[in-house]
């Protein structure tokens, strides 16, 4: 893709990824300068001329995520005012998306703003994986293609030749997701009932399905404060289930005490790929971080020739 028009930038949340994704796609790094005033206030300028050129630009959401979409927005803006031709905006981990609508009154739907501003910047597409909700796609009046993880996951887990296995939605609302999993890997589906307080306080009350005698998985898709999968696994025990607990994620953001609850939980493998950057102060004996980027790479370059990204999912 070496003389093609497609140009492939990234923000400063994930360059690792970034870089990884551009040499996939065999093309040399877009150029940008980032930075920051005195006060704080976000500076981006495009070095190289995009009039006319499908721009790409590829920032994730960390835990600094006021920061990387502010930077985003700007970029995006910058890219529109230098005449860039199409600009797609790849979110690996979509900001705000469980803020999907109003639990309670007076209360903001901020994935919905999140994805007006996206539009508003001047974003034309939008590419993000395993989106906390379905509907947020709905948010947009512009193409979104939500990419899954699932195909590298199940990779994994079947390369590991593990046998009785059960799969573990850790809520009803990840119920299908796990179901797919299971079908894939060839496993049977268990679900647990856990009740929600509070914002990162929940607790597991059964289990639904029969874990007994059964090497289990719960999947998710995401690991923030790990409260859900640590509360959920003393859950899975008491039904049975083999000592050998196996958690697979999209995406590791590991915030507040997550590491030490994972640490004394005794999982064999904490799963997750590398939508987020996982710094070494969060890495834990028994965590795998799974590659991305060919995932990525591959759905700019089918959405640049105008070809289906469906068998991706795949």
């Amino acid at each position: 893709m070496a003389n093609s028009e497609l140009r492939v930038f990234h923000g400063t949340s994930h360059p690792e990824l970034g870089d990884k994704i551009i040499q996939y796609l065999g093309l040399p790094p877009g150029e940008i300068k980032i930075s920051r005033f005195a006060g704080g206030e976000i500076y981006a300028r495009i070095l190289e001329n995009v009039r006319g050129q499908s721009c790409v630009i590829v920032q994730t959401c960390t835990e600094k995520v006021n920061d990387d979409l502010m930077e985003l927005f700007i970029i995006i803006d910058a890219m529109k005012r230098a005449s860039a031709k199409t600009i797609t905006a790849v979110i690996p981990h979509f900001g705000y998306a469980r803020q999907d609508r109003k639990a309670a009154s007076r209360e903001p739907v901020s994935a919905r703003l999140i994805a007006n501003l996206l539009e508003t910047a001047g974003a034309d597409r939008v590419v993000t994986m395993d989106l906390h909700s379905d509907q947020i796609q709905g948010f947009f009046n512009i193409p979104v293609d939500t990419l899954t993880a699932m195909p590298i996951l199940a990779s994994y887990i079947k390369g590991k030749g593990l046998q009785d296995l059960a799969i573990v939605a850790p809520d009803t609302g990840r119920v299908k997701v796990a179901k797919k999993l299971a079908d894939r890997v060839g496993a049977q589906l268990a679900i647990l009932h856990k009740v929600r307080a509070e914002h990162h306080v929940s607790a597991v009350t059964h289990v639904v399905g029969d874990v007994k005698d059964k090497t289990v998985i719960i999947t998710d898709d995401m690991i923030d404060t790990a409260g859900t999968i640590t509360s959920g696994v003393d859950a899975l025990r008491e039904a049975g289930c083999r000592p050998e607990v196996y958690v697979l994620a999209t995406h590791g953001i590991f915030s507040g005490s997550a590491v030490e609850r994972i640490s004394k939980s005794g999982f064999r493998e904490v799963v997750v790929t590398d939508t987020l950057p996982i710094p070494e102060e969060k890495r834990f004996p028994g965590l795998e971080v799974l590659a991305s980027a060919e995932l990525l790479g591959e759905a700019i370059r089918r959405n640049y020739e105008n070809r289906s990204i469906t068998t991706l999912f795949d």
